[in-house]
C-alpha cells in the first residue's frame, strides 16, 4: 500500500500509531492514487505527496485517531466545509495552506476529492 514502506523516515513517522490512524493514512493515500500518479516522500516531520515535480499535499500529523493534511493552493478556497483553517504562508503571496483533518474514511467525501483533484492540476 505505501510505496516506500521500508523507508526509515516513513517507518519513524508511522511508528507507534494506532491501527485506526494507520487505516486512515492508507485510505487517504489510496484515494489519491485513484486520482492520479502520486508518490510519497517522507521527511523527519511529515510525509509529502508529490505528482511529477509538484508537491500536492503534506501529511503533517498522525494523531491518536486522525490524519492531518495540508494542501497548498495559490489562492484561498474559503467556500468549503472541509478545511479547518486556511493560512497564507508568510512572505509568499501565492501559497495558501489549507488544513484538513481526517477522522473517518468517509471524511474523504466529494468536496475533499474535488480539492484533491485540484491539487493534482496545479503545476
Amino acid at each position: 500500500m505505501l510505496h516506500n514502506s521500508n523507508d526509515p523516515l516513513l517507518q519513524a513517522f508511522i511508528a507507534g500509531k494506532s491501527e485506526h490512524t494507520l487505516m486512515l493514512l492508507h485510505h487517504f493515500i489510496e484515494q489519491y492514487q485513484q486520482l492520479g500518479d502520486v508518490y510519497l516522500y517522507p521527511t523527519k516531520s511529515m510525509i509529502g505527496i508529490g505528482s511529477g515535480e509538484t508537491r500536492v499535499a503534506w501529511i503533517t500529523q498522525l494523531g491518536k485517531n486522525f490524519v492531518h493534511v495540508v494542501f497548498p493552493f495559490e489562492q484561498p478556497h474559503e467556500d468549503n466545509l472541509c478545511f479547518q483553517k486556511i493560512v497564507q504562508v508568510p512572505g509568499d503571496a501565492h501559497q495558501f495552506n489549507h488544513h484538513f483533518r481526517m477522522l473517518l474514511p468517509e471524511d474523504i467525501n466529494d468536496e475533499v476529492l474535488q480539492f484533491m483533484r485540484l491539487s493534482l492540476q496545479v503545476k
